[in-house]
This record gives structure tokens, C-alpha cells and sequence, in this order.
């Protein structure tokens, strides 16, 4: 994992490193200014002050001449010649001379001028003594602290870090929980993380149980709803071929024979939903408008003498490549909620080039409603008897599994507008 755990420790302790050496270094570097300039200049003051107290008890007193200060006294009317010459144009206060690398302090009391001359060379060496190498020390110990707690932070994470490698690797389908099991577990998986695997591990293992669950109860229920729904076909096939039979009673075995066919497509549509995303249902190439109006005729059988047209517009032929048993699950139960919903005006099917489109003049959605309509279980008209609140559900779930797209269109009063484009 490049942006994993001990990558981001890494990365922190390596800013907090030098975050703390730039600060070392600017606190060194100010270090090194106050040893050049004011801590010298503090010592040339002071070393004046006890020259003038000396030279008030003799006179005679020479100025100081040590290994870092040269002093030189020029008497009140005694020419500045015996100065060197870089010291001749100096007034009284602390100067800088940067072509002789010197530190001077002008100082005058009663008529007389006392120059002290440090060195800076000596003034650098304090500095680099007092300033540089105590910075350095300090950050070879940072460094070293630094580096001892980046590696205790590293054998802390290791633990989650092989964790979340061992979890990554998991297949969704078939998750491999062995590497999980508490026999497994290396000896420095301890504390909070062998928890953390163990609490994956007895997941890992009940969801395994669940999709395997899921998996044989979808199975077995087609089985055995397809037992009783072939019972019927062919008792109904049977009938109707009785040639005694009655035109009312052909018409109930027709439409007993249509909800047959229709359970049949919503037993496979939930095949499909329960099946893994990489597995391909059955597929053939088939006209979109031929299941518009086989749907077509099975709703006008649900509007029976209510005063509503079901008009059908075929504009184009739409082949579609996908389980004709998926389109009509789609475009059934887009006409029968457009049925439910509409108590009187026009039901429109348009089929065009890669679209549905099935538009009713019914009661319609508020924007809160049409929000929402998608959810399982929920019912826009919760008064009226149709529907269970899983057809659009539904229907969205297949499209979404066939990379087709859903939108509906509503306003209260004015009808809802379903569009489905699966080019």
C-alpha cells in the first residue's frame, strides 16, 4: 500500500525533523548574532568602564592588550596619528569595520577616547563555540531521537499494517478469512489488533454464511416456484384446447396463462439480481417493441372500462442485446404503475431509437415523492390499494445491472414521464 500507514508515519516524523532543524537553526544563527554583536559589545562596554575606573586612580594606566582586545588611549590635544589608521575617523559608539575584519568601541570620558578593538575572527570562534557546535549537538540528538521513536512507531503499526494487507487482498466474493484464525496470527499481532482480527475474522466468516445463504435460497425458491408455475402452463395449455370451452372461460385461462409468463420473467429478473456482477446472464438480440406490446396487451386487460387510451408509438426498430425476460420485467411494471396511478386521460409508450418512454396523464409526484420512489417499500399514494413499493425498485436495480439508465419526470396533476435508454 504506497499511502499506507508507516508511509504516512514516515512522511510525519521526516517534516517534524526538519520543521525542529529549521528552528535549531534559525535559534543558532540568532545565537551567533547575539555573540557578535551584543554580547561583545556588552564586554567592550564593560571592559571601558573598568579601564576608565583604573585610569582615574593613575593616569599612567596603559589601555588593554590582551590575546582578543587591542586598546589604544588618544589624550585630550594628542594628535589622532598614532591611531592606526582605520580608527582615526571614529566617533564615540560601537562600529563595524569590514575591510580589517574588526569590532570597535569609540568610548570617551574627561577630554580622552579609549578605542577597544576586538577581532572578529575571535568573535567568530565564540560564536561557533557557543553557538554552532551546541546546535549541532542538538540536532544529532534530535536526529537520533527522532529515528529511535520512528522505529518503535513502526513496530507499534506493523501489526495493522499486515492486517490491512491480509484484508486487502480478500476477494468479495470468496473472502479468505485462514489468514484471520487466531492460530494464524503472527506473534506480534497483540493487544487492540488481534481483536480487530479476530472481530474480522467471525465477520468475514457470517457473511460468508449469509451470501451462501442467499445464494441457496434464491436457487432453491426458483425451483421450486417454477414447479407450480409449470403445472399451470400446461394445465391452461390443456384447457384451452378443449374445444367445448366457453369464450369467457378461454379469456381467464388466457390470463392465467399471461401471469404465469409474467412470473416466470420477475423469477428470472431475480435470478439475475442475485447472481455475481462478472457473470453474464443468458443473452439474445430481440426488438424492444415486441415486448412493448405484449406489455401493452396485459395492461389493457388492468384497465378493463376505466376511460383511459393506451396509445403505443413505435418510431424506429430498437434491437437490444440483453435477457428479453429483464426488458419486459422493466417495461411492465412501468405500465402498471402508470395504470395504477392514472384514473382517466392517456397511457403513451414511444419506443425510438435505444429508448421507452412511457408517459401517463395520471395523478403524479411532488418533488419530495419523486425523491424517494426509488427506495424499497415506499409508496408515493400510500392509500391506494395497488403495488407493494417494489416495482420501481426493482426496476432500477436491473437497469442499473445492465448499464441502462432510469428517469422519471413528475409534477403533481400533470403526470409522470418514465424514460429508459439502454442504446
Amino acid at each position: 500500500m504506497p499511502h499506507g500507514l508507516p508511509r504516512k508515519i514516515r512522511i510525519a516524523f521526516i517534516v517534524q525533523t526538519l520543521l525542529t532543524s529549521l528552528a535549531v537553526l534559525l535559534g543558532g544563527y540568532l545565537v551567533s548574532l547575539v555573540i557578535k554583536h551584543s554580547l561583545i559589545h556588552s564586554v567592550l562596554q564593560e571592559e571601558a568602564d573598568y579601564y576608565w575606573s583604573l585610569h582615574q586612580a593613575s593616569p599612567v594606566q596603559p589601555p588593554p592588550n590582551t590575546r582578543n582586545i587591542r586598546g589604544y588611549l588618544l589624550e585630550n590635544g594628542q594628535s589622532s596619528l598614532s591611531l592606526p589608521a582605520p580608527l582615526r575617523t571614529l566617533e564615540p559608539g560601537f562600529h563595524e569595520l569590514e575591510p580589517s575584519d574588526q569590532l570597535v568601541l569609540v568610548d570617551q570620558q574627561a577630554g580622552a577616547r579609549l578605542y577597544l578593538v576586538f577581532l572578529r575572527s575571535q568573535a567568530e570562534r565564540l560564536a561557533f563555540w557557543f553557538g554552532v557546535v551546541p546546535v549541532l549537538l542538538i540536532l544529532l540528538a534530535i536526529y537520533a531521537v527522532s529515528w529511535l521513536t520512528y522505529r518503535s512507531s513502526r513496530r507499534l503499526v506493523s501489526p495493522v499494517n499486515w492486517l490491512a494487507r491480509r484484508v486487502s487482498r480478500w476477494d468479495p466474493r470468496h473472502p479468505d478469512v485462514a489468514d484471520l484464525a487466531p492460530e494464524h496470527l503472527p506473534a506480534d499481532v497483540q493487544g487492540e489488533t488481534r481483536q480487530l482480527a479476530a472481530a474480522l475474522h467471525t465477520l468475514a466468516n457470517r457473511v460468508t454464511e449469509h451470501v451462501a445463504r442467499e445464494r441457496n435460497f434464491t436457487r432453491d425458491a426458483s425451483h421450486e416456484l417454477r414447479t407450480p408455475l409449470t403445472v399451470i402452463r400446461v394445465a391452461s395449455d390443456m384447457a384451452l384446447g378443449d374445444p367445448e370451452l366457453g369464450p369467457r372461460l378461454q379469456r381467464s385461462l388466457q390470463r392465467i396463462q399471461r401471469a404465469g409468463r409474467d412470473m416466470e420473467a420477475v423469477i428470472d429478473a431475480f435470478l439475475i439480481l442475485a447472481r455475481e456482477a462478472d457473470i453474464e446472464p443468458q443473452s439474445e438480440t430481440f426488438d424492444v417493441a415486441d415486448i412493448v406490446r405484449q406489455e401493452v396487451g396485459i395492461a389493457r386487460e388492468l384497465l378493463a372500462s376505466r376511460p383511459i387510451q393506451l396509445q403505443v408509438h413505435v418510431h424506429s426498430a430498437s434491437p437490444l442485446h440483453a435477457p428479453p425476460r429483464v426488458m419486459q420485467v422493466v417495461v411492465g411494471n412501468l405500465l402498471r404503475n402508470a395504470c395504477s396511478y392514472t384514473d382517466e386521460g392517456t397511457i403513451e409508450i414511444e419506443v425510438g431509437p435505444g429508448t421507452v418512454v412511457v408517459r401517463d396523464s395520471g395523478i403524479g409526484m411532488s418533488a419530495d415523492v419523486l425523491q424517494r420512489i426509488f427506495e424499497p417499500f415506499y409508496r408515493g399514494e400510500p392509500s391506494r390499494p395497488q403495488g407493494t413499493g417494489l416495482g420501481l425498485s426493482i426496476v432500477r436495480r436491473l437497469c442499473n445491472r445492465f448499464g441502462w439508465e432510469i428517469e422519471l419526470e413528475s409534477e403533481p396533476g400533470r403526470g409522470t414521464v418514465a424514460t429508459v435508454r439502454f442504446s
